[in-house]
């Protein structure tokens, strides 16, 4: 039975299994890591390195990923990800100190990047382009169902058995994940090539790619950036301005957001119809520019229906657009190199995540959380602008 579902859909053993799992183990640690970072007696600037960590890892890896992703091909890659990801979020579990908790994060999300790009590189190349938006809009909806449902638990067996058992399960999870790319990944002909000759090798190759590709990253990778930055920065202006400016507690401010992530959960495969019924940037462009509105709406509210309407507005864009970053990206990526472009492609996304929460604690420090939620409200638009007027269709309504 299980070969049959395989055989029926190449990609939802190898990557849409361990997708869904992977993402309720780290939705799981969402309430956890910061209480547990915090029982270590740290500061809370250090806290926030702690949970920075595997973000700076990640961003760290994407590039390198690419490269390896090129030697390795995809199955090796899913499993090598997996594994470096499981086993040193595991070893959180037993570190006595706040730099053997940062340590581990970073490398964990060196194992996230090699993971990211692997799965993504497949999820380029398994369907046919008139279905790849669908598959990837699919994808981005498991992931958003694993996020929603695993704090829900994670808070539970926390409190129930402590907070490093949250860790173990997520270990356990990890090792039941690992196995579905280990079985049923393919290394599928046409998205990577051979070893060229060693690191250095691909290392021209990633230059040269870099070269060919340029105006692609000038164009569709400051739209990516840009659409990244309003992406991270809803999550922190809207609890942080609930909490200072419209003075919720922390179980309203939980129930807006689930509420916005319910939304946004149920918009993933409306999203994969649009881009490959339609066009890739139908979806892309309301996305971007209907989360700029909505943050552009925050400074005006001051109750807590009015702040729950505009973050609804938020998360129906962002449902709009799930999935649509990876398949713009797996569109333009080159069959000859496609490891090094989503490594950079990754890299650039990551950057706009990571740079967005300093942006607003920057711009709030000195004006204040309303004109930061204008701001990133102010780049949403920009990023729907740069995708309609400078990024070409990419949608072929037939494989060649």
């Amino acid at each position: 039975m299980i070969r049959r579902l395989h055989a029926a859909s190449p990609i939802a053993l190898p990557v849409y299994a361990p997708t869904l799992i992977l993402a309720f183990a780290a939705g799981v640690l969402i309430p956890v890591l910061p209480l547990y970072a915090q029982s270590f007696q740290a500061s809370y600037s250090l806290v926030g390195l702690v949970l920075a960590s595997a973000g700076f890892g990640s961003l760290m890896g994407d590039v390198p990923a690419g490269v390896l992703f090129g030697r390795l091909g995809p199955r090796r890659s899913m499993v090598a990800g997996i594994g470096l990801l499981t086993f040193f979020t595991l070893a959180m579990s037993w570190a006595r100190s706040i730099p053997e908790l940062i340590v581990y994060g970073f490398v964990s999300g060196l194992g996230m990047a090699i993971w990211s790009i692997a799965r993504h590189a497949y999820l380029a190349a398994v369907p046919p382009t008139h279905r790849r938006g669908r598959a990837i809009a699919i994808f981005g909806g498991i992931n958003r169902i694993g996020f929603f449902v695993g704090p829900l638990v994670g808070g539970m067996i926390a409190a129930a058995y402590g907070y490093r058992t949250a860790f173990v399960l997520f270990s356990a999870l990890g090792g039941l994940a690992l196995l579905f790319p280990l079985l049923f990944a393919e290394n599928v002909t046409g998205i990577y090539e051979p070893p060229r000759g060693g690191m250095r090798g691909h290392a021209r190759h990633l230059f040269a790619m870099l070269r060919r590709e340029k105006r692609t990253f000038s164009t569709a990778g400051v739209g990516l950036f840009l659409a990244a930055m309003i992406r991270g920065g809803r999550n922190v202006i809207i609890p942080l301005y609930a909490a200072d400016v419209v003075g919720l507690n922390v179980q309203q401010i939980g129930l807006i957001m689930g509420l916005s992530a319910a939304i946004d959960m149920l918009m993933f495969y409306p999203a994969g119809l649009i881009m490959d019924s339609v066009g890739r940037k139908f979806a892309i462009v309301p996305c971007f520019l209907i989360q700029g509105i909505g943050m552009a709406l925050v400074p005006l509210t001051g109750s807590y229906g009015a702040l729950l309407a505009a973050t609804l507005i938020i998360g129906f864009g962002n449902g709009l657009g799930s999935g649509t970053m990876m398949t713009l990206g797996a569109d333009l990526a080159p069959r000859d190199a496609m490891g090094e472009f989503l490594g950079m492609w990754r890299l650039i996304g990551d950057s706009g995540r990571t740079g967005a929460p300093v942006i607003v604690g920057g711009v709030a420090d000195l004006v204040g959380l309303s004109m930061a939620a204008l701001v990133i409200g102010l780049v949403g638009v920009a990023a729907s602008g740069v995708f309609a007027f400078t990024v070409p269709e990419t949608l072929q309504r037939r494989d060649a």
